[in-house]
């Protein structure tokens, strides 16, 4: 299973952030929600600001370029196998950035990767 950090997590049940966390949870993957607010996703607190997480494997984001670059050192930090840019998430010079350190980058949607079997 590979553990997830899903960055952009809300608790409105039509946000693809929530599904996303909804669904990697039903295919067995550990979670790490991350949000704006603080909250629940289910039995997912979803946390806010940039706490230490260890053995993270994906990083799926739903936040925009944007944001994203306030993110961009700490997602790093991580050290992810890989960063998953959700359609809109789209970001050239960070998916450049992570790919020169060794980080796989895909754009692509994390619900339609579990549902084909790609996750």
């Amino acid at each position: 299973m590979k553990k997830t950090v899903v960055i952009g997590a809300s608790e409105n049940p039509e946000r693809y952030s929530y599904l996303a966390v909804e669904k990697l949870k039903k295919y067995g993957h550990p979670i790490v929600a991350l949000g704006r607010k603080s909250g629940q996703i289910g039995d997912t607190e979803i946390l806010i600001g940039k706490p230490t997480i260890d053995q993270v494997d994906t990083v799926t984001l739903y936040i925009n370029p944007a944001f994203q670059l306030q993110m961009e050192d700490y997602i790093l930090s991580l050290k992810p196998a890989r960063i998953i840019f959700n359609p809109g998430t789209e970001n050239a010079d960070f998916e450049k950035k992570a790919g020169s350190l060794g980080i796989e980058t895909q754009e692509a949607c994390t619900l339609v990767l579990l549902g084909t079997g790609q996750y």
